[in-house]
């Protein structure tokens, strides 16, 4: 496909012959649960994704939260989101892109994202530093992808960490839900510092969303940014649905950021919706909030998280600080 011109006003043909009107920007009306993939056909979602950030003026979006890993392993996490298990809080949740790994990195592409993670995460011990050395040969063949790597605590930990580091990681993944880990736990210790002494940043789901763990929320979080202030912390879902808590502890540490994913979707907002209050503290935090989606793992067509977040009525400099900028300058794009 010949890349749409995002800012322009003719009607433009995106792919599968398909033509749609530029004079209505946003035209998507996908919402959340229950829409089929074929509700917005990629050639036409593709064209409402660029021309979302070409309005904006930008040269495309920086997405901190898409998730690749070993296919027989996402094929198993997508086999648990089929069978409603409980950490999905038993809700319906269709796999929108479920496509190989190389549809799933050219559709990235043909939305004009251009920058994207491999968020990956053990769920038991011994296997972070396996799956850190699928996403290293990952990196390195999808240069578009921040080079990412995960953490577990078990012994060993900071070994690996640090051989991650050097090996280049950009960023990490910490999933306190799944693997069902107290984040201050000790092991972890020496790795937070290193990380936090790298500036090497971690998007760690520490919410109590969708559904609730023994280490999740924001007190066990809290203890680890207590010993560590100046890790680089990035609260996957907004920590969804602690959101004011989490919104606290970014208003307390200059270094914690917070990213978008699922928050303010139709699908979020219908089982833990974000609170209209807490509105000005978000705006008030724009340079520390973050564009994620969790693609390919979503119920809804990506465009709609972008729509979502227009509707908040922020503004344009909100938006294309969140959407792009704010990442770029964390990971020096």
């Amino acid at each position: 496909m010949e890349p749409v011109d995002p800012g322009g006003s003719a009607e433009p043909t995106p792919a599968h012959g398909l033509t749609y009107d530029a004079r209505s920007p946003g035209s998507s009306t996908a919402t959340g649960l229950g829409r089929a993939v074929t509700d917005v056909p990629v050639g036409k979602e593709a064209y409402e994704v660029r021309r979302f950030w070409g309005r904006l003026g930008l040269p495309g979006l920086v997405d901190v939260h898409t998730h690749f890993m070993p296919e027989r392993v996402l094929h198993k996490v997508w086999d648990y989101f089929d069978a409603l298990g409980p950490l999905t809080g038993g809700l319906e949740w269709p796999i929108t892109y479920r496509k190989e790994e190389a549809e799933r990195t050219a559709l990235l592409r043909e939305f004009g994202v251009r920058s994207f993670t491999a968020m990956l995460y053990p769920h038991k011990p011994g296997m972070a530093r396996w799956l850190n050395g699928w996403a290293a040969d990952f990196a390195r063949r999808t240069p578009d992808c921040l080079h990412t790597a995960t953490l577990y605590p078990e012994p060993g930990v900071e070994a690996y960490v640090q051989e991650a580091v050097e090996a280049g990681a950009r960023v990490f993944k910490a999933h306190v839900q799944v693997g069902e880990y107290d984040p201050a736990n000790e092991l972890l210790q020496r790795a937070w510092g290193l990380l936090a002494e790298a500036g090497t940043p971690v998007v760690i789901h520490c919410g109590s969303g969708p559904a609730p763990g023994k280490y999740t929320g924001p007190g066990p979080i809290a203890q680890v940014l207590a010993r560590h202030p100046r890790l680089r912390l990035v609260v996957a879902h907004l920590g969804m649905p602690e959101y004011e808590d989490f919104l606290g502890l970014a208003e307390g540490y200059r270094e914690v950021r917070l990213d978008t994913t699922m928050a303010f979707t139709d699908f979020a907002e219908g089982f833990m919706p974000f609170p209209q209050r807490a509105l000005p503290r978000l705006s008030d935090l724009g340079d520390r909030i973050l564009l994620g989606s969790d693609f390919p793992n979503i119920p809804y067509p990506y465009v709609h998280q972008l729509n979502a977040l227009e509707r908040l009525g922020l503004g344009e400099e909100w938006l294309r600080a969140v959407c792009h900028d704010n990442a770029a300058g964390l990971f020096g794009l």
